[in-house]
C-alpha cells in the first residue's frame, strides 16, 4: 500500500510517498530512500520516478515501512536545489517519519547517499545508513563551480531561476557535505556501502574510501558489471533487503 502526502520545508512543498507491506507483518522500522542529484538534461522531474515502485517492493519483501520523498526541485516538489535546502528537506522528512517510528534508517543513491551520511552524522535518530554509488569526494564529482552550476540548470532542479545560488556560493554549499568526515562519526551504527564495479560517474575507489573512513566498520558490496544507475538493479535490491533483514 502506498500513501501520498505533502510536507512543508521552508518555502518548498515536498512530495512524500510511504509504502507499507501488504504481504508480511510490519516489523516496526522505517527506511527513508533518498534520491540523487540528476546530471542529465531535464531529468529533474524524473529523477525519483522509480523510487515509489522500489519502496513498495522493499516494504513487501522486508516488512519495513519505506518512505521516499522528492526533495526541492525534483519530481512534483516545488522549490530549487541547493545542498543546504536538501539537508533541510531530508531533516523535515525525518521529523515526519520519526514522529510515529523512532527506528529510522536511510538508503541513498548517488549524491543522495552522500547527503544521507551528512544528515545522519548530526542526527542520532538515524540508526543505519546504506549508500549506493555515493561520491565520497564531492570536489572530484562536481567538477568546477561553473560545471556544477550548469549541471543543476540543465537537469532542471530549479523552480524559480532567481532562487539558484551563484556558482561559487553553490559550490561552497556543496563542500559543506563531507561524506568522508560524516561516515567517520557513524560507527557503531550500521553502514552498507554498495557500488557498481563499472560505474563511469563515480569510480569504485570512492566506495573503498568511505569504508576506510569508517575504519572498516561498514559492509562493502561491489556489484560486478553494474554502472551508476543501481535503483533498478535486482542485485542492489537483494543487497538492500539482506541488510535490512540483518538490521532489525
Amino acid at each position: 500500500m502506498l500513501a501520498h502526502e505533502q510536507l512543508s520545508s521552508g518555502l518548498s512543498r515536498l512530495d512524500l510517498k510511504t509504502a507499507t507491506s501488504s504481504a508480511r507483518p510490519v516489523v516496526g522500522h522505517t527506511l527513508v530512500i533518498v534520491h540523487g542529484l540528476p546530471r542529465l538534461v531535464g531529468m529533474g522531474r524524473q529523477a525519483a520516478g522509480l523510487l515509489p515502485e522500489l519502496a513498495e517492493h522493499v516494504a513487501n519483501e522486508s516488512g519495513w515501512t519505506v518512505a521516499t520523498g522528492t526533495l526541492s526541485g525534483v519530481g512534483g516538489s516545488t522549490g530549487s536545489f541547493s545542498p543546504s535546502q536538501w539537508r533541510r528537506d531530508l531533516a523535515t522528512i525525518l521529523d515526519h517519519v520519526a514522529a510515529s517510528d523512532a527506528r529510522v534508517s536511510l538508503a541513498g543513491f548517488g549524491f543522495g547517499g552522500s547527503l544521507a551520511l551528512a544528515v545522519a552524522a548530526t542526527d542520532e535518530r538515524v540508526r543505519g545508513v546504506a549508500t549506493f554509488a555515493a561520491p565520497a569526494h564531492l570536489d572530484a564529482w562536481a567538477g568546477s563551480p561553473e560545471e556544477l552550476h550548469r549541471a543543476v540548470q540543465v537537469a532542471g532542479v530549479v523552480g524559480d531561476p532567481g532562487d539558484l545560488l551563484d556558482p561559487e556560493t553553490l559550490y561552497r554549499d556543496l563542500m559543506t557535505v563531507d561524506p568522508i568526515s560524516a561516515i567517520a562519526k557513524l560507527p557503531p551504527r550500521r553502514l552498507l556501502i554498495g557500488h557498481g564495479l563499472d560505474d563511469g560517474e563515480v569510480p569504485v575507489a570512492h566506495a573503498r574510501d568511505l569504508v576506510l573512513a569508517a575504519e572498516g566498520r561498514a559492509e562493502l558490496r561491489l556489484i560486478p558489471g553494474a554502472g551508476h544507475q543501481l535503483r533498478a538493479d535486482p542485485r542492489m535490491v537483494a543487497t538492500l533487503l539482506g541488510w535490512l533483514d540483518r538490521h532489525r
